[in-house]
């Protein structure tokens, strides 16, 4: 099991109990626009999907963990590697906290710093890259920190609420290669 461990959080493997959790997120409409997703999914397509969670990240070319409080194994959010492309040395990037009353209290910074050591370190990442929503400022300024740079906007990229918005990509070179 991967256990990534900071001072407050700590981001682990997806287990069998995450299903309620799991299935909460992905069905939260109000999250749709920036996780890309147009249809509910269904309990039993979330248990298939933890079933195989166990794939490596070189078989699965995804990686997607747990974000929890220390002292606790409840997940309060999740973080994810996906289109991982060993041969190039590159992933995407993502993370979503499940709601209001879990966010700006730096659970999503110090996953983002845990999970982005781990893919320079460990994965050997020449870089990462994030696709943020152009409206998205909390994101933006989440991932700026890091050093991120926005490098593009993709105009009318993104179709909500009946109208298109710009969806701005961001990249992050990792400085010791």
């Amino acid at each position: 099991m991967i256990t990534l461990k900071g001072n407050s959080v700590y981001l682990r493997a997806l287990e069998p109990d995450d299903l309620e959790f799991i299935y909460h997120i992905e069905n939260d409409e109000s999250i749709w626009e920036v996780s890309n997703t147009q249809t509910p999914y269904s309990k039993f397509l979330i248990r298939q999907y933890l079933e195989n969670a166990h794939q490596d990240i070189y078989e699965a070319k995804q990686l997607r963990l747990a974000i929890c409080i220390t002292g606790s194994n409840t997940a309060v959010g999740l973080i994810d590697l996906f289109d991982f492309d060993p041969k190039n040395q590159r992933a995407g990037i993502g993370i979503v906290i499940q709601n209001e009353a879990n966010r700006s209290k730096g659970s999503g910074k110090e996953a983002l710093s845990l999970l982005i050591d781990y893919a320079f370190t460990h994965l050997q990442l020449h870089q990462l890259y994030a696709n943020i929503g152009s409206e998205n400022t909390t994101s933006s300024s989440l991932f700026s920190t890091f050093g991120f740079q926005k490098i593009g906007v993709k105009k009318d990229w993104m179709l909500f609420d009946n109208q298109f918005h710009d969806e701005d990509l961001y990249q992050l070179i990792n400085p010791k290669h």
